[in-house]
């Protein structure tokens, strides 16, 4: 997954940054808030990265983590080779039952962020990969195009509008029909998505395969500046549920106002993968600013659980979690948290705006 294929995740991940921004700012630190999984039990951490010896519970996720090692190794052994003496000592680390206090009895530092506020308050965001269900053909019920990328054209391409009036019809582009417009805007939000054919056929990746290059406008802030989501509560799902409230032509006058339009690719027995061309494994992999976070770095993050109704009541856990994918809204102290394939890590994907404390581990 190249940096180009988050450019939609880019400024929807900018809209929820400056919406919390705005949250936060116009609260002191000695106010600390709490309400999006804050903390602030080491007090104020002065570097980006900090040694600091945790006590927390082992993680959660230590199976879903030697699996993801696993998949760095068969699919980049040069990012493995890189990291072995890491990925080594973290084994003989789980292998001996150690603490999250104990990693220097391996040869390795724990090292806290500082986070986003100087308290270690790392900014947590999540994405996922939807499934969205398709056609080979137009019928009355799917009838919402999927295109690939145009590769003979010399002129600009047709904005959204454009193409929602038939600009690229008679083309031969058409690569599927959904039943669902905002489906189709999720998918190119996210990046990428599988495809359900249904008939009995194994889902088809589709990943991005360019964009028109006209400009992006965020459809999260408009719904905020015209008063139809409130600022807090804005989300991926927000908008879908916004979506299926309102009539058809209500959103297609909506995304109209975004001119930027993504095509797709169709991959066939394909996994989802991240800028380091590693197969992702969902609640072990992160998406990080690689100038502070490397790929093939490891993490140990505390994360804030969430309700089915996105709500935060201070349940958390901890994960080990390896630094392969990036986007271009994630910058300094952010992880996006990768959640997995379909309709349920896609829910909890469009709650996350939230904080958690992280550590990286490396000698």
């Amino acid at each position: 997954m190249k940096e180009k294929k988050h450019y939609y995740r880019f400024y929807f991940l900018c809209t929820l940054f400056i919406l919390s921004l705005l949250t936060t700012s116009s609260q002191s630190v000695s106010n600390k808030p709490i309400k999006q999984g804050q903390q602030y039990q080491d007090g104020n951490l002065f570097l980006p990265l900090n040694i600091n010896y945790p006590k927390l519970s082992t993680p959660v996720n230590i199976s879903d983590y030697i699996i993801q090692i696993a998949k760095i190794k068969s699919s980049s052994p040069s990012l493995y080779r890189k990291n072995e003496h890491i990925y080594k000592a973290i084994d003989a680390w789980i292998n001996r039952s150690l603490g999250t206090d104990e990693f220097n009895k391996v040869g390795l530092n724990s090292y806290e962020m500082s986070g986003q506020d100087g308290y270690g308050n790392v900014h947590l965001t999540g994405y996922y990969t939807p499934i969205i269900k398709v056609r080979s053909q137009p019928t009355i019920e799917f009838k919402y195009p999927i295109y690939k990328m145009p590769t003979d054209s010399e002129e600009q391409l047709p904005n959204r509008e454009q193409i929602y009036n038939g600009a690229l019809a008679n083309k031969n582009l058409e690569i599927a029909y959904s039943n669902s417009l905002i489906d189709n805007f999720i998918m190119e939000v996210q990046g990428s998505a599988y495809v359900d054919f249904e008939d009995n056929s194994p889902l088809v990746f589709f990943s991005y395969g360019g964009k028109n290059g006209h400009g992006y406008s965020s459809i999260g802030r408009l719904l905020v500046e015209q008063g139809e989501i409130e600022k807090e509560k804005m989300s991926i799902q927000a908008i879908k549920n916004w979506a299926n409230n309102n009539s058809d032509k209500k959103l297609k006058d909506l995304l109209i106002q975004n001119h930027s339009f993504v095509f797709f690719e169709p991959q066939y027995n394909a996994e989802v993968k991240g800028a380091a061309a590693v197969p992702l494994v969902a609640n072990a992999s992160i998406a990080s600013d690689t100038s502070l976070i490397p790929l093939g770095s490891v993490v140990l993050v505390d994360v804030p659980l969430l309700d089915n109704d996105g709500t935060y009541r201070g349940r958390r856990e901890n994960r080990l979690m390896v630094a392969l994918d990036v986007g271009g809204a994630i910058k300094g102290q952010h992880f996006d948290l990768y959640l997995g394939i379909g309709d349920k890590p896609g829910e909890l994907a469009g709650y996350y705006n939230h904080y958690g404390r992280a550590w990286v581990i490396k000698p």
